[in-house]
């Protein structure tokens, strides 16, 4: 048997599946197709999570957009995180070009032009359905998580999520935690040290600093009524394929405390509502997370340290995630273990770190008597890859440098007139774009404390008409507004109307660069 003989027979072994399955790719050999060298990917592996990296500019993003059509087709939902804004051309057909149909004649098949059902999502103000949570729902150990809070803080954070659990006081968004803290820290601080222990000004202080903090990122958004419920991102359509859900995440880019809260918030909820399914045959939803390296390099160790629990469990709940990123080595080694496909594009040898990088990379996938992984890694083109993933048995497939099939849908973004159409016609953005505030926390304690001053208020101007010594006593009003924190919300509110004005007359401090957080 030839060695090409060999390559072939190998790959059709390693490939060839008895359950759905959806074709990748064409294997190579000597940086030619082989015929016949179908590269498949069985849908019940794809929940054993999967990687997607190399170089800039070698093709990553049109590689995560082959496979969600791949999975929408096989009537999978699919979640894209969309931080570079080149992700909604899914949702229009592509465009025949003399390119495509050179690459069908050597991989085999037909290409047809197609678009697929999308929905838009934001966590700002950009156009699609607004993703919301309430403070409650989120609850005090992913808040304390992603405020960074020490034991003792963290604590405190529980206390007073008890404390409104038992008041029935609805912690619905960031100025309901806030009014407690501040309730917590002077005029409360007495009703709840007697049933809940020693409060310390210290930490709220500390606590209600960091609030802000996660305030001036954009969080004020994200919290609140109505809450965004799990089920809508498992949607199919009306023609049976999946729903691609498309998170537009390129404005909140250099704002990386609100997108780790949202990835907190969402891997959570959906770990605690999606029942255990076990294997099945193909998953119940697929995210992927385009380029990931950013998250990694700048996300808090909370966030980290919930992915990895996340990615070793949520299998058996029938979740998949994937990673785009720029090279493996950015990805934790103990989330690298667990990704079963891996798709691998050409890197760049220009330092001598670079070709170390190159020789660990090649280390992270199966040997093979056809290539030198290291070299290949340095010398596939635009549109190829190197794969290999997990067989319907859990067995990984032989590596293959492959020849990567184009997608149907458009290889560009969508026009601002089209993403107007899409959000018109859409369903969830009616179904979320009403904001919600119910009463909560803030209006309870408001109206509790504006009774008790204007009872105090009152005993004042009675004691006069019964003869006796007016006490120089400040109302609990005057109190709240001598309180440091009042005071301090006082020179806060100053330095920004401040701030405006000067801004407004050009007058404005140092211009701050924006930090790229994407």
């Amino acid at each position: 048997m030839s060695n090409k003989d060999a390559f072939l027979d190998s790959i059709q072994k390693g490939y060839t599946f008895k359950g759905e399955h959806f074709k990748l790719g064409c294997a190579m050999l000597d940086g030619e197709v082989v015929t016949g060298a179908d590269v498949n990917l069985p849908l019940k592996t794809m929940n054993r999570h999967g990687l997607i990296a190399g170089a800039t500019g070698t093709g990553k993003t049109k590689t995560l957009q082959i496979i969600a059509e791949g999975l929408s087709d096989a009537s999978v939902p699919v979640l894209l995180m969309d931080i570079k804004g080149d992700l909604s051309g899914i949702a229009a057909a592509g465009t025949d070009n003399p390119k495509i149909q050179e690459r069908y004649q050597l991989i085999g098949g037909k290409w047809s032009p197609a678009a697929y059902p999308t929905e838009l999502l934001s966590l700002s103000d950009e156009k699609g359905v607004r993703l919301r949570a309430t403070v409650s729902e989120f609850g005090p150990i992913l808040l304390s998580k992603i405020l960074e809070l020490n034991d003792t803080q963290a604590g405190l954070v529980a206390m007073l999520f008890k404390y409104c659990d038992d008041n029935k006081l609805p912690l619905l968004d960031l100025k309901d935690f806030k009014k407690v803290l501040q309730f917590a820290s002077d005029e409360g601080k007495a009703e709840l040290e007697k049933d809940y222990g020693k409060i310390s000004t210290t930490s709220t202080g500390t606590v209600l600093r960091k609030v802000i903090e996660l305030e001036q990122q954009g969080a004020t958004l994200f919290f609140g009524e109505k809450s965004f419920e799990v089920d809508d991102l498992m949607r199919i359509s009306d023609d049976g394929r999946g729903m691609v859900s498309i998170l537009r995440v390129s404005d909140i880019q250099d704002k990386p405390k609100l997108f780790s809260t949202f990835m907190l918030s969402l891997l959570a909820e959906l770990y605690a509502t999606m029942p255990e399914e076990g294997d099945m045959e193909k998953p119940k939803l697929v995210m992927f997370i385009d380029e990931a390296h950013l998250i990694f390099n700048e996300a808090s160790d909370a966030l980290l340290k919930q992915i990895e629990t996340i990615v070793k469990l949520i299998r058996s709940k029938g979740v998949g995630i994937f990673f785009c990123t720029q090279n493996p080595m950015d990805v934790p080694p103990s989330v690298l273990g667990q990704l079963g496909l891996k798709v691998q594009h050409a890197l760049r040898a220009f330092t001598a770190n670079d070709r170390k990088a190159i020789k660990q990379t090649a280390e992270n996938y199966p040997t093979s008597e056809f290539y030198k992984t290291d070299e290949l890694l340095t010398q596939i083109g635009i549109g190829q890859a190197l794969i290999t993933c997990l067989d319907e048995k859990g067995v990984p497939t032989p590596l293959a440098a492959t020849m990567l099939v184009s997608p149907r849908s458009r290889m560009d973004v969508l026009t601002p007139a089209e993403i107007d159409a899409l959000v018109a016609n859409s369903k969830l953005v009616k179904k979320y774009s009403e904001t919600i505030d119910s009463q909560s926390a803030y209006e309870i304690l408001t109206a509790k404390l504006q009774e008790a001053a204007e009872k105090t208020a009152a005993e004042q101007a009675a004691a006069p008409a019964k003869g006796g010594k007016v006490k120089e006593e400040k109302s609990m009003l005057d109190q709240v507004l001598d309180s440091s924190v009042a005071r301090q919300v006082g020179r806060t509110a100053a330095n920004m109307i401040t701030r405006s004005l000067l801004g407004a007359l050009g007058l404005g401090g140092r211009s701050s660069k924006k930090k790229s957080w994407f």
